[in-house]
């Protein structure tokens, strides 16, 4: 899948800023900008698109049930 996700530039400096202080939570490791824009650009570019699959079999199977409860009120 070639699905490029756009961020906006408030989220991904946001979603930057939240990976730096996991690396230094959990590692106590100090990442620069540049360090977390590539960890954020590889789950962006590998991860994502899985997450992003398997909401779409999450919300056809939601369908899916509730067009079975619409023609369960068949008579």
């Amino acid at each position: 899948m070639n699905q490029k996700f756009n961020l906006k530039s408030v989220d991904k400096e946001a979603m930057i800023e939240s990976i730096k202080e996991y690396f230094k939570r959990e590692r106590n490791e100090e990442l620069g900008d540049l360090a977390a824009s590539l960890i954020l650009d590889f789950f962006t570019e590998e991860l994502a698109p899985l997450f992003y699959n398997i909401g779409i079999e999450d919300a056809h199977t939601y369908i899916n049930s509730k067009l079975e409860e619409i023609f369960e009120l068949q008579k």
